[in-house]
């Protein structure tokens, strides 16, 4: 995948995540608000692998 789809595939699991555990939070499922928390931490990682493929891009462009 290219750095922009991680990036954006990121933002949308991060923002999936948040409202799922809005949801939890609202209606007191734990779980659910668990699966939530996971389901940003995917969102963020995935962001910061689009982060470092630019950076690493930057790099090999420079040379």
């Amino acid at each position: 995948m290219s750095s922009t789809t991680d990036k954006i595939k990121g933002t949308a699991n991060e923002i999936a995540g948040k409202a799922r555990q809005a949801a939890g939070r609202a209606i007191g499922n734990h779980e659910e608000q668990a699966k939530g928390a996971v389901q940003e931490a995917k969102g963020n990682a995935q962001v910061a692998k689009g982060d470092v493929k630019d950076a690493v891009k930057k790099i090999v462009d420079k040379t």
